[in-house]
């Protein structure tokens, strides 16, 4: 009796007597559960692959863990950097200095956001030397007053290679006349693309000595900028940072550099995982009307299972195997679907974009040539836990009708 509920249900899935229209039910309810799981497979798939590349373009200037001064930088910083770098969970650690400032040439001003740095260890903190579109980030030499600039702020303010620009600091000098700007003049050496739009268009480089003197830091530096070998592990890494090297100032990581950037994109991405389940949700309960019908087609079967002894929990159990078997193969059918689709997005998206002659992605827009994905297979096992759980939801109330169908009233007209 253990196994019947399993044997009957198992061939009521696959029977197609009488009950053509019920079976057609039953596959387009498979087909919709499928069809939600891969596009939610899909969709998170794109979606954290968009997350990975942006914050990889990010990281690539941004600082894993910013180690700061308050309003006057970091005093004696060598022996503090010194401390830093010869860390086992740290990479590389350069100093920096920042700044606001204005650069204007002709009738073009930029507010920009300047960045001091040592030309000569840059490379083991941040991509920029790699990122170089013209120029070497060597040719930023102390006193030169040269600057590297992005590629987009190069385009806004018509600059090329050689161009002196003006850059204006809010650090006046006192006159009889009163407070003035101070004014230096600057020559772009080099121009940068991080790939990353609001770094390309408002952040400028120039040489950690010229910035010192510019913002009239002396020897102080604002901070010290680290690389860790696990961007995950930033904020461990920086409270562990803080609490042994006792820093009189401030340790921050890249989560917390760019709080609300990723904060909107982890919403984003927890509504789109809702809205789509909802779809999975529909198909899922479409099973509800699917075994409501079967329930109606085979009210003799279970009429005559009740008379040879059957009890109205092996009834029960009978139609939540049948529906439980049908979430089951399209969360199968759904999960390889959306695996595939996720693997093989660009190139899907390739061909689309080669037969309909259009272009999803704009590289000039999203500094991008493909669709990136990135599959994590914990969206998956929990997609395909939610299917199945909301497939096993949907068969309770048809399987418990069918419990309660009377053989002397199913028997009548049979």
């Amino acid at each position: 009796m253990t196994s019947l509920p399993l044997f009957i249900g198992l061939r009521y899935t696959r029977t197609r007597r009488r009950s053509g229209f019920v079976s057609f039910i039953s596959l387009a309810s498979m087909l919709g559960i499928a069809l939600g799981i891969t596009a939610l497979i899909t969709v998170m798939s794109v979606m954290n692959g968009f997350q990975k590349e942006v914050r990889a373009k990010m990281l690539g200037i941004a600082a894993h863990i910013q180690i700061g001064g308050f309003e006057n930088g970091l005093a004696d910083w060598q022996p503090l950097l010194e401390k830093v770098r010869k860390r086992s969970d740290v990479v590389g650690a350069s100093p920096y200095v920042n700044g606001q400032g204005l650069l204007a040439i002709g009738q073009s001003v930029r507010g920009v956001a300047v960045r001091g740095i040592d030309p000569a260890i840059e490379d083991s903190v941040s991509d920029v030397g790699k990122q170089m579109r013209v120029g070497k980030i060597a040719d930023l030499q102390p006193g030169e007053y040269g600057m590297i600039i992005g590629s987009e702020l190069a385009r806004a303010l018509s600059v090329s290679i050689g161009s002196r620009i003006q850059l204006i600091t809010p650090q006046g000098t006192i006159t009889p006349a009163g407070m003035v700007p101070r004014l230096r003049t600057f020559t772009v050496v080099g121009v940068f693309s991080s790939g990353h739009f609001e770094y390309d268009l408002n952040l400028a480089l120039i040489h950690l000595r010229d910035a010192q003197v510019l913002f009239r830091l002396g020897d102080n530096v604002s901070g010290i900028r680290v690389k860790v070998p696990n961007v995950e592990q930033a904020r461990a890494i920086a409270q562990r940072v803080q609490d042994e090297l006792q820093i009189d100032g401030f340790v921050q990581d890249w989560t917390m550099q760019n709080q609300t950037y990723f904060r909107a994109v982890e919403i984003e991405k927890r509504m789109m995982f809702i809205i789509l389940t909802l779809i999975i949700a529909v198909a899922a309960f479409n099973l509800v009307s699917t075994l409501v019908m079967v329930v109606r087609d085979k009210h003799p079967d279970i009429a005559i299972l009740r008379t040879l002894g059957a009890s109205p929990g092996t009834i029960m159990r009978i139609f939540v195997v049948q529906g439980a078997t049908i979430g089951l193969i399209g969360t199968v059918m759904g999960v390889v679907g959306g695996v595939l689709l996720a693997l093989n997005v660009g190139t899907v998206v390739s061909t689309v974009e080669s037969a309909f002659g259009f272009r999803v992605l704009s590289p000039e827009i999203y500094f991008l040539s493909s669709l990136p994905s990135d599959l994590r297979f914990a969206d998956v096992w929990l997609t395909a836990l939610i299917s199945l759980l909301l497939a096993f939801a949907a068969t309770l109330y048809p399987s418990w009708r069918a419990a309660k169908v009377n053989p002397a009233e199913a028997l009548r007209y049979e």
